[in-house]
């Protein structure tokens, strides 16, 4: 009796599910079973009269010798009970559950997971409202709410209603993570967190949304997904009243109230407030730039300043004058172009004819003429003309570098210094050379070059007398005299006397070559090693020894054949 009543509480759960028996001995549609059993021989076990003898048997499990006694009237059937027990051990898994594909070895494990399955759950905690299958799953949550907290962890004073609870909860503060991935060595506090973890590698993703069809790997993130669709967002800032979908990002955001900057870069000590700013900015430090233009080649450090970038080669002009029209494609370009249409400027320099829209700015300009120099540093006694030229040089002294860079979070001294650094992000290259229309990202770049042109080299060596047409070469010059390295290597140690120089040795460690020539494809750490190679595909020789005529595609195969005169 036993049997049967047991047979129409299952019938109830598969009813629930629209599920049929055809044959109570043939496999049903909601489970697939595999009846291995042996068949007894019913001979050997009547007597004369045609009756089953009552005598009790033993059966034994081959893999782990679990032993099992029946009797001999109810052997057919228990017979069958051994088989989950060796199912165990062969991984075989027979029951199928037809909702969700879940497969089980038992059929008693299959039935209680059909439970879940189960849309009308009837036992509700009457505190919180939390609904649940089975009675002993809400007798145990019962607990949370009745049961006191007498669990205190010594270092922070968090209580729990049990004590695994509070052992699983050290663990966050003596660091223990004793279940890992086989696959990928990753380790975690709890079993169930790495059972999540595991779908990143299986694929798996069994919580589904029902209004979009996206999937996850926990019911956790399918809750705060559904918050896109409700627009729920219950973690309110108590600062500012904003609202977020999840804990997480309101943590998060509290850093801006509190000014907290918890991921500090190993290599200079600069803070920041999330995480993949310091990743954005250690490419700084290791010369990486991931994001390279499929068009020519130059990289760059973060995406959207490739976004930017392309914009050289798509031509796009997102940026649009309101008064005329006409369009840009960066917002630097309108905004220089915005100053053609401001009103006349009625305040002119006598001795130059410069004309200022206010008074101060044309008694700042004045200085200029008569030379005047007000400002002196403390430190260094260094003078300027201007009180914010003076503030912006003391900066070099206290390494304040207020003007940060968005894109590659470097920091500049300077306003002026941060506006020409984001031509190197967009390309811009506002300064055009008249003679050859060579363009430059700076007007005194521009100025240096220009004297390529005229001849001019202003800039003396005191020690040796040679000539250089801009202040900066001059100054690097002088290091060879003085033997003087300041730009280091932090990676491997070696000195260079020009940052240009260590610009280009670190690409021998990050391995980049950004000059890629447009014939062949291959690619050079220097410009000029493209230049050298270009000659190749040209048949140009363009360094002609003055003596014999011979030709050279390089400078350094010129100066070697100049020893033989």
């Amino acid at each position: 009796m036993a049997f049967i009543k047991e047979e129409s509480e299952d019938m109830k759960i598969e009813e629930a599910f629209s599920v049929k028996h055809e044959d109570t001995e043939t496999p049903t549609d909601l489970m697939s079973l595999n009846e291995g059993s042996q068949e007894l021989n019913e001979t050997d076990d009547k007597d004369k009269n045609g009756k089953l003898h009552d005598f009790k048997t033993e059966e034994k499990c081959i893999s782990c010798s679990q032993t099992k006694k029946t009797s001999s009237q109810t052997q057919k059937t228990e017979t069958s009970n051994l088989n989950p027990n060796m199912r165990i051990h062969t991984g075989e898994r027979t029951y199928t559950c037809q909702q969700c594909g879940k497969s089980f070895s038992r059929n008693g494990d299959l039935k209680t997971h059909m439970k879940i399955h189960i849309k009308n759950k009837q036992l509700i905690c009457p505190q919180c409202g939390k609904s649940f299958t089975q009675k002993k799953y809400l007798t145990v949550h019962m607990i949370i709410h009745t049961r006191e907290k007498s669990f205190t962890c010594p270092q922070c004073g968090k209580s729990f209603t049990f004590k695994g609870r509070l052992q699983t909860h050290m663990r966050v503060h003596n660091g223990e993570k004793p279940f890992t991935c086989e696959l990928c060595g990753k380790s975690f506090t709890q079993k169930r967190y790495l059972t999540v973890h595991m779908r990143v590698h299986t694929g798996e993703k069994p919580f589904i949304c029902p209004q979009c069809g996206k999937s996850f790997t926990c019911k956790e993130r399918l809750k705060i997904h559904m918050r896109d669709h409700t627009g729920e967002k219950p973690f309110t800032c108590p600062q500012c009243g904003k609202s977020f979908t999840c804990k997480g990002n309101l943590n998060v955001h509290m850093r801006d109230h509190t000014g907290e900057k918890p991921f500090t870069c190993p290599q200079c000590g600069k803070s920041f407030t999330y995480k993949g700013k310091l990743n954005i900015h250690m490419r700084i430090h290791t010369g990486e730039k991931p994001f390279a233009c499929d068009k020519c080649g130059k990289s760059f450090t973060q995406k959207n300043g490739l976004n930017i970038h392309m914009r050289i080669h798509t031509g796009e002009k997102p940026f649009t004058c309101e008064l005329c029209g006409k369009s840009f494609s960066f917002s630097n370009g309108l905004k220089v172009h915005m100053i053609n249409h401001n009103e006349k400027k009625p305040l002119i320099c006598p001795q130059c004819g410069k004309s200022f829209m206010q008074i101060h700015c044309l008694k700042t300009h004045m200085i200029i003429h008569t030379g005047e120099k007000p400002y002196t540093c403390p430190q260094c006694g260094k003078c300027f003309r201007h009180k914010g030229s003076l503030k912006g040089h003391i900066r070099i002294h206290t390494g304040e570098k207020p003007f940060t860079c968005e894109l590659c979070e470097k920091g500049f001294s300077f306003s002026n210094g941060l506006k020409v650094h984001m031509r190197t992000h967009t390309g811009e290259k506002p300064f055009v050379c008249v003679q050859c229309g060579r363009s430059f990202t700076e007007n005194k770049l521009l100025n240096a070059h220009m004297r390529i042109h005229t001849g001019e080299s202003p800039f003396t060596c005191e020690l040796c007398g040679k000539g250089f047409r801009d202040k900066g070469s001059l100054k690097g010059h002088t290091r060879i005299h003085t033997g003087e390295k300041p730009f280091t290597c932090k990676l491997c140690g070696k000195s260079f006397s020009f940052g240009s120089n260590l610009k280009v040795h670190m690409r021998t460690h990050t391995g980049e070559k950004p000059f890629v020539c447009d014939q062949c494809g291959r690619s050079f750490m220097e410009k000029k090693l493209l230049n050298v190679h270009m000659g190749i595909h040209t048949g140009e020789s363009p360094f002609t020894c003055e003596l014999c005529g011979k030709a050279f595609q390089q400078k350094e195969k010129l100066k070697k054949h100049m020893k033989i005169h």
